[in-house]
């Protein structure tokens, strides 16, 4: 599993029900499974490049690169 599929199961483990609901409805609605498995297995994975290893870098680096909102800020602004 991928960091970002770990944060997502965290987030999603803290949120309340209510809130864990929508996002489910969401993804849902937006989101095929068997779509994304044969879309995923066509993907060519390839090593990082230099753009992208300086970016890995300044994310470590940079306390600004971790600027993180709320639940209730994320989804003002999903329906607003």
């Amino acid at each position: 599993m991928t960091a970002t599929k770990g944060a997502i199961i965290r987030t999603v483990e803290l949120m309340d029900d209510s809130s864990a609901d929508f996002v489910f409805e969401w993804l849902s609605k937006h989101f095929s499974v068997s779509q994304y498995e044969q879309e995923w297995d066509s993907i060519e994975e390839v090593e990082p490049d230099e753009v992208d290893l300086e970016m890995l870098s300044e994310i470590d680096a940079n306390p600004d690169c971790k600027v993180f909102i709320s639940e209730k800020e994320l989804f003002a602004r999903k329906r607003g």
